[in-house]
């Protein structure tokens, strides 16, 4: 059986003993390591990452956890990049409190470490974070949906991540804050211990961002309550998942679907009326970035500049919403993933 510390994608362990000799060689080594290798956000990332690095004439090592949420395996990861020779790692944190340990150990060791889409908790565990500003992309669907149902009653459900994921909760309290739901008479910031629901949330499941358990978790809100009118998916896959479900019950064209990710796949998917609206981000760019900060340091000893540097979000919407900035299809497909 493979232990947790073994997770990790054997492009790295390959990459491992090459690492130290190209380090050696002097040519810059940058890591990058992303929550799965399965997800469409994170395999474009790692493409993106690894173009800039080709660019840049450096060697890139990379790993992922075996699923979201595995802490272990992306701290294994961490210790084999610094291993072989990696002075900047790029990181999007599963667990953005328990990954910080091994991010201050290697910080220790002289490596620079980004942090990529994800926030860690602290942000200061990092030395910078490339992301997208993840509230403000709740934000602009919340603001769609609430747009676009006016006066209707809504009842919610909400398709979150899992308990205590930075991304989740900003994403989660985003999407509540623009409906215009309210916490006990206070409005919605994005405190990521902050986990809401207001009383037009008549359900909340995770679906770990996976199309499958996105499927299941809208199953079970259905059965919780049949009435349901308006869905939030932390992502595209999870909202795939959340039609399947409404269609078998043939309830897909009386419940509209909104997400975040604005990938390729999801911009079709608002083209098809899957889903009302989608934010999107880009993944291209973090990763990019990324790896430029890692050259530069490897070069020139001087780390990236320290803090929050937001990369973009962009509403895409099939259909205009009153009062909503937003952007249609045919940009959302020119840009999807990148920019």
């Amino acid at each position: 059986m493979r232990t947790p510390s073994k997770i990790v994608t054997a492009s790295l362990a390959a990459a491992t003993v090459l690492g130290l000799a190209l380090a050696q060689g002097n040519q810059p080594v940058v890591g990058l390591i992303t929550k799965t290798d399965t997800n469409p956000f994170f395999v474009k990332m790692k493409e993106g990452a690894q173009q800039q690095a080709s660019k840049l004439g450096a060697r890139l090592l990379t790993a992922a956890g075996k699923s979201d949420g595995d802490n272990a395996g992306q701290v294994a990861a961490i210790e084999n990049m610094v291993g072989a020779g990696a002075k900047t790692i790029l990181i999007t944190p599963s667990d953005a409190r328990a990954i910080v340990p091994a991010i201050q150990k290697a910080r220790a060791q002289g490596v620079q470490v980004i942090a990529l889409d994800s926030p860690t908790d602290p942000p200061s565990a990092v030395d910078a974070l490339f992301a997208t500003n993840n509230f403000q992309a709740g934000v602009l669907i919340g603001r769609y949906a609430k747009a676009m149902m006016g006066s209707k009653p809504l009842k919610v459900a909400t398709i979150d991540l899992f308990p205590g994921a930075a991304v989740g909760v900003l994403r989660h309290n985003g999407f509540l804050a623009g409906l215009g739901v309210k916490n006990n008479g206070q409005a919605i910031t994005d405190k990521l211990t902050t986990q809401v629901s207001g009383g037009v949330v008549v359900c909340s499941q995770d679906g770990f961002g996976d199309q499958a358990k996105g499927q299941t978790a809208m199953e079970n809100c259905l059965q919780k309550n049949p009435d349901i009118n308006l869905v939030y998916t932390i992502n595209e896959p999870s909202g795939y998942g959340a039609y399947q479900a409404l269609k078998n019950a043939g309830k897909e064209k009386d419940v509209m679907i909104v997400s975040v990710d604005g990938g390729c796949n999801g911009v079709r998917g608002v083209q098809s009326g899957v889903f009302a609206a989608t934010s999107q981000q880009y993944p291209l760019k973090m990763a990019a970035m990324g790896v430029e900060a890692g050259v530069q340091y490897a070069k020139t000893g001087k780390k990236v500049k320290s803090g929050y540097t937001d990369t973009g979000v962009t509403l895409i919407a099939a259909k205009a919403a009153p009062g909503v900035p937003s952007r249609n299809v045919q940009y959302g497909l020119a840009n999807c993933w990148g920019k």
